[in-house]
């Protein structure tokens, strides 16, 4: 009989102990997705209706897709669209292909000075954002690459961080399949394309999901070294959008600019969290 009165016991300790952790988590999650709801929210109501609310209202009942048609047609989205597409893709490529050859080299080949190398190399880590931007915009305009692709993306293409994500998940995969795939023949290259990125993959697909958000999201260095409006990407548009689109008083319509920029990384995120996640915690293993 004791045995169950502490069995009962324990039982509603953790039903109550998971309470309180299921009222924080949606307290928490509230919060967090307010401010989208609300973001959402505004791109839905009419000009008139947003400007005439003295106390704003957390609901609509009568919602419109104009600001979204003007969000458009105002300024060049779809323009700003596919800049940013051509901007994402092709740094993301470049920086993958450099950061994984950097991991390896930095993992698996003996040369001298390695660990020294490495050492520096992670110490940039250390230098500040805008002083790195500063040398790189002194460069590029040196080499007249301001409003050009090649401008945007060139800065880009590296990452101490994700070198040292994917050096230390490298790090991890046993010595022994590298000295067998040796005896056998094996190219560096080739054990690198069908050995390790296979294994790490996880962790590559979220170093890949990571650049693609930072890129979608870059809005200092795009800003810095492009005036032309052919060149701008989606995140330094809003401020074309605001400033020679519909004017700073339409907010709803700013809002729906904002809705559609922020719609494709939601999914991306949505679709590939479990990978982030995954990619993330092998990266942080040790063994």
């Amino acid at each position: 009989m004791d045995y169950e009165k502490i069995e009962s016991s324990a039982r509603n300790r953790k039903i109550a102990l998971n309470s309180v952790i299921y009222t924080l988590l949606v307290i928490w999650a509230i919060f967090v997705l307010f401010p989208f709801y609300w973001m959402v929210l505004t791109s839905v109501k009419g000009y008139g209706e947003y400007n005439s609310e003295w106390i704003p209202k957390l609901f609509t009942l009568t919602p419109t897709f104009d600001n979204y048609v003007d969000a458009f047609t105002a300024v060049p989205l779809g323009g700003y669209f596919l800049n940013t597409l051509i901007f994402t893709l092709v740094t993301t490529a470049l920086m993958l292909f450099v950061t994984v050859l950097a991991a390896f080299a930095f993992a698996r080949l003996e040369f001298k000075g390695k660990n020294i190398i490495f050492v520096l190399f992670l110490s940039l880590m250390m230098i500040p954002t805008e002083l790195v931007v500063i040398t790189n915009y002194v460069t590029i305009t040196e080499w007249d690459l301001r409003n050009t692709f090649t401008g945007l993306i060139l800065p880009s293409v590296t990452s101490v961080f994700y070198i040292y994500l994917l050096k230390e998940n490298f790090a991890q995969i046993p010595d022994e399949l590298y000295y067998a795939a040796k005896v056998d023949g094996t190219s560096d290259f080739r054990y690198l394309y069908k050995v390790m990125i296979p294994i790490c993959r996880p962790t590559i697909v979220t170093v890949t999901i990571l650049k693609v958000i930072e890129c979608w999201n870059s809005y200092v260095w795009p800003r810095l070294v492009t005036d032309d409006q052919a060149y701008y990407l989606v995140s330094n548009g809003i401020q074309e959008i605001r400033e020679n689109g519909f004017g700073r008083d339409n907010i709803p319509a700013m809002m729906a600019a904002v809705v559609v920029i922020s719609v494709p990384l939601i999914i991306l995120f949505l679709i590939f969290r479990n990978k982030i996640m995954e990619g993330v915690s092998r990266g942080g293993m040790k063994g």
